[in-house]
């Protein structure tokens, strides 16, 4: 997601300046009052068991890292440690195979490695998915030629559900490409539908889009003109939804402001937690008993989005 000069040239859906923004406020005497504390989010204590008390038995992480290498010489693999998941995902690694490095490839904690890169351009897009056990089989993008050459998609099967990896296009810079993220989302539907018939899945990934006003800081200002929250966008996370799927994070906190998961480099926006939550964990209806948790671990740095994890009881 482009951000600054050298990135990728796909446009990233960044905030617009927001009459919505705190000000400095002239006192009595002239002075400039301090602008209003940013609001900023707390990741509850981890729910480690389901409303039901299954104890959760999977936790998969996924993370945009806006480019692997940067990401690994930030000591990130150090918090991946820590947080231990079951499975890895990432999303724009932007990096070919034969690039990867080396601290990734030697992970022990996770014998099995799969990639997804961009067939055409070095340094674009691409996803990777890391697990600890064996999937069943692992397909690489969704069965369409015209969405399959950007390495956005990776499906690893268990033995009762599907991980499917993924980093959904953007729109770009004044929503250039808003008719192919179109057609996109109506192909990329299909396939996790007819996955969905064989067994319920879990999707994570950096999906690029708010869906509610509550999901950005500035909705006012970025409506129907900014790249993840155009109508049209929306409405095609909507049809996701009414396909079967839920969004875990909203479904456990459908009310909770301030849970962002991507952050503009530009205007300090992370420490004023100017942000968009474009990084989801939505999950088949038929997984919802198994639900225990989505994080959003907002205070971990390494990229200009934060991980997010999921833990279920399966």
């Amino acid at each position: 997601m482009p951000r600054r000069a050298k990135k990728e040239q796909e446009a990233t859906a960044v905030e617009a300046p927001s009459d919505d923004e705190p000000k400095a406020k002239r006192g009595k005497k002239g002075g400039a009052k301090p602008a209003e504390e940013p609001a900023l989010y707390k990741d509850p204590q981890d729910k480690l068991e389901t409303a039901d008390g299954k104890p959760a038995t999977l936790k998969i992480t996924s993370w945009n890292v806006d480019g692997i290498r940067a990401w690994v010489k930030k000591n990130a693999l150090e918090w991946v440690r820590e947080e231990d998941p079951d499975v890895l995902c990432l999303q724009e690694t932007k990096c070919a195979e034969k690039s990867l490095p080396a601290e990734v490839l030697d992970m022990p904690e996770f014998p099995h490695k799969f990639w997804a890169c961009s067939d055409d351009k070095e340094g674009y897009s691409g996803v990777a998915l890391l697990s600890k056990k064996k999937p069943i089989n692992v397909t690489i993008g969704i069965g369409v030629e015209e969405h399959d050459k950007e390495g956005r998609v990776i499906t690893a099967e268990f033995d009762d559900f599907f991980v499917v990896a993924a980093y959904v296009p953007n729109s770009g810079r004044g929503l250039v490409r808003l008719d192919y993220r179109e057609t996109w989302d109506i192909a990329f539907r299909t396939f996790l539908k007819e996955l969905q018939d064989r067994k319920p899945l879990v999707l994570c990934g950096d999906l690029n889009v708010a869906h509610q006003e509550i999901d950005l800081k500035n909705p006012k200002t970025n409506k129907n003109k900014t790249p993840g929250f155009t109508q049209r966008e929306r409405d095609g996370f909507t049809e996701l939804l009414k396909a079967g799927f839920v969004d875990s994070f909203r479904h456990l906190y459908p009310e909770v402001p301030y849970a962002y998961t991507f952050w503009t480099y530009m205007m300090n926006a992370r420490a004023k937690n100017v942000g968009w939550r474009l990084d989801y964990f939505v999950l088949s209806e038929a997984l919802l008993p198994k639900l225990c948790d989505n994080k959003v671990r907002s205070k971990v740095m390494g990229s200009d989005h934060c991980p997010i994890t999921l833990l279920l009881a399966m």
